[in-house]
């Protein structure tokens, strides 16, 4: 992905530092060579005057305008002109009712989610889904090679032995367990909306403090220190609860007056022995305060010795930070309530009711009923044993407890030679929120567009409302034109993770329309019968609030990415002039590194792409049939289902009819190699990569077998009696090619450019790597080849029970070796865990596969 590839910016993580807020203004006038400053005139004064004379100057401005656009045209538009209007389109939302103005995402809805933990990107965050919100957090003192190191933001760097939710159930409730070295710290999170409690309701966090019980007694800790913070995104002054802070059973730690909660206050308990200290700061850069803290623990430590924050506050601070030193083991309980400025706030009797014993019963219950739920959504007790039935329950966890919420502007990328007023080379796209789940807390904390219909394949299983709302902030980004970027990338916190140079989207590229996927599946299940009345009536609500949304989208890749040849298809956005990598990236696919044509050109087609449109015209259709929209203006002009699918035509466009595999079509040679070539840099010499092509492209199909070659069998696309799907399910399970005891490799064994480098600094991606998304897919479309009558129905059953037991038996293994779910597995090294961790996005896919629930539709 341009900016936001898994390649480029899902590998490089910005440092935590420096300054600044991705709320940047949308600066429209400024773009373009040489373009003024817009100016606000100020209110326009109605004067009295008479009807006639305000016909003539109607008139008059009428007739100026007709002549301004007559020489305007007769002069003939510029360039630079056309490209103006272009790009300020694509900052233009599209003149559609908002999906979240449904009423189903108002009331009682709105305020159940309001507090939730949703700042994946530090081990403990919370929040309220407001763009200036009240937000809270954890940090903690860990050592590594003798030095004293602040954790806070996960990453890997910190070297955690593992890290994530055990439960949580999307809304109000989640334990996550955290293992640094010696220390083991569980944190449980709680949510009510209690008698006389502020919009939201209230909200604990427990803390549980230990040593690691396998851990020797050399070894172990003797004691902690903790740390926990509230701070003001608004800037609203905090006020302590008192300057020194004595051993109480109750301790009022900081209180404050905010528009949506009204007062609140933020208590501890507890009954062990706690030292407390505190800072206070005035800053609205919020996402550097790591840094903040243990700067001031390291000048405090040079000035007293002492490593401890030095109980004093700037003025009017909007953060309070406080340090619990504690011996282990200990449990501290931290109470939030709201609407303290209320009469009948009843503030100690809520926060009895979240602290010590009561809160221990609700921590049980809350538990019991997590595990419940989950037995009856996925339904696994009978089909895997109790441990992987533990690591799925981590998954879904760990998926519901990643969803984050973010507010800011989206960077778009301008085009060459143009800048805005102040040098820079992006314009901003709307102020949006955006609520999601998320890839990976430590390397991909944001939202990622084709990452999140697999996400949703699950939580609508979960929560069909939090999936719903989820939809419905992603579709809510579309453009006038029907675009949405692809990785979103809102608000300060979210920018401090990537790099500059990766943040910029750009609008002629796309990414694959998983949303379709999971929106078939929810139709396919309301055919079924599979929902109440109630989420009946929410889910036909919702698409026909979409259909005209989804219909841009659909009509923006029609649009955009379309092939020279009537519906045939190509990812935009490849460099066809790149000297550098061995195969030139498609990052919109989302397969990023996966070798397509070796030259890029306008020749090409793109298989998986024109499966990707396949689904989303039939799913725009069966959304038409559901909501009644039968006549062709209502439908729009979209393709439909019949229209794209031709098999045979597929067959003449894609198919090697000797392997009976399907490819990619463009211009295309194999003889492509990198070789070390000597380049002057000023007065040195450097060695590079360079690419060199020994033998002349031509126009053909690319013999490349992988996950592309499959994407007809993966869409269900083929006949069950058709030969190729024998072909197919023989490319599969050939160890040669595909197969392995782990899953099935990305590319085969016999492609030129099987786990071969794109770049110097570009290690194997989708060139071998087993991905669980695709592994998914593909176990799906072997379940549905497994029972419909045919030929192969046999063989198709044997791979699906033997591809099912290799995934769920190596990712459970690999989460007891490791303590994580990882971004891809290695074919060759046993299995083993590679790229990102945690990564408990699309490979939480692992429960369904467990629970064996696939998309129920066939195309």
């Amino acid at each position: 992905m341009s900016g936001g590839s898994r390649v480029t910016a899902r590998n490089r993580t910005k440092p935590r530092a420096g300054d600044g807020d991705s709320s940047t203004s949308n600066q429209r006038a400024t773009v373009g060579r040489g373009r003024g400053k817009s100016r606000d005139h100020g209110p326009l004064h109605i004067m009295d005057v008479k009807v006639w004379t305000l016909l003539g100057i109607g008139f008059g401005f009428l007739a100026l305008f007709l002549v301004s656009f007559l020489l305007y045209n007769r002069q003939g538009r510029t360039e630079e002109d056309v490209e103006f209007r272009k790009l300020m389109r694509v900052v233009t939302p599209l003149p559609a009712p908002r999906m979240l103005d449904l009423p189903q995402f108002q009331g009682e809805h709105k305020e159940s989610l309001y507090w939730g933990t949703y700042r994946p990107h530090v081990y403990l965050g919370i929040r309220a889904r407001t763009p200036k919100s009240l937000i809270a957090g954890l940090m903690w003192i860990g050592i590594k090679d003798g030095q004293y190191l602040l954790r806070h933001v996960c990453q890997d760097s910190d070297g955690l032995n593992t890290y994530g939710w055990i439960e949580h159930n999307g809304r109000d409730y989640g334990r996550q367990v955290l293992v640094d070295q010696a220390l083991s710290l569980t944190t449980s999170f709680l949510k009510e909306n209690g008698n006389g409690s502020g919009f939201g309701g209230d909200w604990a966090v427990r803390l549980e403090a230990d040593n690691v019980k396998s851990i020797s007694d050399e070894a172990k800790w003797n004691s902690a220190h903790l740390f926990f913070y509230i701070a003001d995104e608004e800037g609203n002054s905090l006020t302590l609860g008192r300057e020194g802070f004595e051993l109480h059973d109750d301790i009022l730690l900081s209180s404050g007056l905010r528009g949506d909660v009204g007062g609140w206050e933020v208590h501890l308990k507890s009954k062990d022995k706690i030292e407390v200290h505190y800072a206070g700061f005035k800053t609205l850069h919020t996402h550097n305060l790591t840094e903040l803290v243990q700067g001031t623990l390291a000048f405090n430590a040079r000035s007293t010795g002492l490593l401890a924050l030095p109980d004093a506050l700037e003025g009017s601070p909007n953060i309070l930070v406080f340090q619990f030193s504690v011996k282990l083991p200990s449990v501290l309980d931290i109470v939030f309530v709201s609407g303290t400025d209320s009469k009948s706030s009843r503030i100690n009797d809520r926060i009895n009711y979240l602290t010590g014993n009561i809160l221990t019963r609700k921590l049980d219950e809350r538990k019991k009923y997590f595990e419940d739920k989950y037995n009856r959504c996925f339904n696994t007790m009978d089909k895997v044993d109790s441990e992987a039935m533990f690591v799925g329950k981590a998954a879904i966890a760990n998926l519901l407890g990643g969803i984050g919420y973010f507010y800011g502007q989206s960077k778009i990328a301008l085009p060459k030679g143009f800048t805005q007023k102040y040098g820079e080379k992006f314009m901003s796209y709307w102020p949006a929120e955006l609520y999601t789940a998320v890839p990976s807390r430590s390397y991909f904390p944001r939202g990622f567009l084709w990452d999140e219909g697999f996400h949703q394949l699950l939580i609508w299983r979960w929560d069909i409302d939090i999936c719903l709302d989820i939809i419905g902030h992603w579709l809510d980004l579309i453009n006038v034109d029907g675009w949405i970027p692809r990785e979103q990338i809102l608000g300060a916190e979210a920018l401090s993770k990537v790099p500059d140079e990766f943040v910029p989207q750009h609008p002629s590229n796309g990414n694959p329309p998983t949303l379709f996927f999971v929106l078939q599946d929810l139709l396919s299940n309301l055919r079924l019968g599979k929902f109440s009345n109630e989420d009946m009536d929410k889910i036909s609500s919702f698409l026909g609030r979409a259909y005209i949304r989804l219909g841009a989208w659909y009509q923006w890749f029609n649009n955009t990415q379309s092939g020279k040849d009537t519906s045939t298809f190509y990812w935009h956005g490849r460099d066809n002039a790149t000297t550098r990598e061995l195969n030139p990236k498609t990052l919109s696919s989302g397969l990023d590194d996966y070798p397509r044509a070796s030259h890029p050109s306008e020749d090409e087609r793109h298989l998986d792409l024109w499966c990707w449109m396949l689904l989303a015209a039939d799913c725009l259709h069966s959304i038409s049939e559901i909501i009644g929209m039968q006549n062709a203006s209502a439908r729009g002009s979209f393709l439909t289902p019949k229209q794209l699918i031709n098999f045979e035509a597929l067959n003449q466009l894609h198919l090697d009819k000797v392997s009976g595999a399907y490819f990619d079509y463009g211009n295309h040679t194999e003889k492509v190699r990198l070789r070390w070539h000597d380049v002057n840099v000023g007065n040195t010499v450097k060695r590079e990569l360079v690419r060199e092509t020994l033998q002349k492209p031509y126009l053909r199909l690319v013999p490349h077998v992988g996950y592309i070659s499959l994407f007809p069998f993966i869409m269900k696309i083929i006949p069950p009696e058709s030969w190729i799907l024998g072909k197919q399910l023989e490319l599969i399970s050939n160890r040669s090619t595909l197969w392995t005891d782990y899953g099935i490799r990305s590319l085969s064994k016999t492609s030129s450019l099987y786990m071969k480098r794109n770049t110097e600094h570009d290690p194997p991606y989708w060139r071998g790597p087993i991905w669980i998304n695709l592994n998914y897919m593909i176990l799906s479309a072997l379940n549905h080849y497994s029972k419909v009558d045919g030929p192969y129905r046999s063989r198709a059953h044997a791979l699906y029970k033997e591809l099912r037991s290799n995934l769920i038996r190596n990712i459970v293994k690999n989460y007891y070796e490791t303590g994580y779910l990882w971004e891809q597995y290695d074919q060759a090294g046993k299995g083993k865990g590679k790229g990102t961790r945690p990564f408990t996005g699309w490979t939480s896919l692992l429960v369904l596969i467990m629970a064996e629930e696939f998309p129920s539709f066939q195309l």
